[in-house]
């Protein structure tokens, strides 16, 4: 596939530097994205991802820079210049360009950035055999539920992450288990899945709500109820969810073996993935 690029109001070389000085999300952070996973040239979920967008947009109080359905036949045509099967949509929505100042300005400008890629796939042996992570203090504000540009704290606690030879990083609060730096956190035990809630101290997963509905598809029951660190080792199964994950077992946290077998991991996975298929054939 070519990777495919669009910014303000063109489609452009993806290596073109076009973000001038004063853009906003540049100089602040001040804008919004989403991530949508593309399988056998459809994109998964696309509805679910701009109804987020737009929520986001709405809380932060940012001008989408058209109508959604001029939006989504935009993302369909980046899509097809790209000829990407297995690919991602990364799309991104700032204030746009103005003088430097921290109040919103007068007028409205806002800058939408496009950019298709090939998809970022879990290696099969880590979907066999699980991931390790860690576990870290959440430094993130508290309105995590926003989809915005500023994502410092999960970058530091990524990074925390694959210096100690971990995939991901689990976020902890006040000792509760929030969510992963760029993942939701699930985990089994006697048969129950449980999650953290969908407050406003994490992100509301697409994948996760996916899973969600899986579940209750299989009667497996499902818990959202904040749990903490003993938790995870207390659990049959810990697994983490996103939308170029997916479902990932975790094997090991700070070093310490959690499990060898995932069988209601790789059910859960599995009952997602005829979701994906089912969709992608309506």
């Amino acid at each position: 596939m070519k990777m495919t690029a669009w910014y303000n109001g063109s489609f452009i070389d993806p290596d073109t530097a076009v973000i001038p000085i004063q853009e906003r999300g540049h100089q602040f952070g001040d804008g919004i994205y989403e991530v949508i996973r593309v399988y056998s040239g459809m994109p998964f979920a696309m509805e679910d991802h701009l109804d987020r967008l737009e929520k986001s947009a709405a809380a932060v109080r940012l001008t989408l820079p058209m109508p959604r359905e001029e939006l989504e036949a935009l993302l369909l045509e980046a899509l097809e210049r790209s000829g990407g099967e297995e690919a991602e949509i990364y799309l991104q929505i700032t204030r746009g360009i103005h003088p430097r100042n921290h109040a919103f300005p007068k007028e409205d400008r806002p800058a939408l950035s496009i950019i298709v890629s090939p998809a970022r796939v879990l290696p099969e042996e880590e979907q066999e055999n699980g991931i390790r992570v860690i576990t870290t203090e959440d430094k993130r504000w508290t309105q995590c539920w926003i989809k915005s540009l500023n994502l410092l704290p999960n970058v530091l606690a990524k990074q925390e992450a694959v210096e100690q030879g971990a995939r991901e990083a689990l976020l902890i609060r006040d000792g509760i288990v929030t969510e992963g730096s760029s993942t939701n956190v699930f985990l089994l035990r006697s048969g129950t899945l449980y999650t953290h809630p969908a407050t406003e101290g994490i992100l509301h997963g697409i994948t996760r709500d996916r899973i969600i509905r899986a579940a209750a598809e299989a009667d497996i029951p499902v818990v959202e109820e904040t749990f903490t660190t003993d938790a995870l080792f207390d659990a049959e199964e810990v697994f983490i969810t996103s939308t170029t994950l997916e479902a990932a077992p975790v094997c090991e946290i700070n070093g310490r073996t959690t499990g060898s077998s995932f069988p209601g991991t790789m059910k859960l996975r599995n009952l997602l993935q005829q979701q994906i298929r089912k969709e992608q054939n309506q």
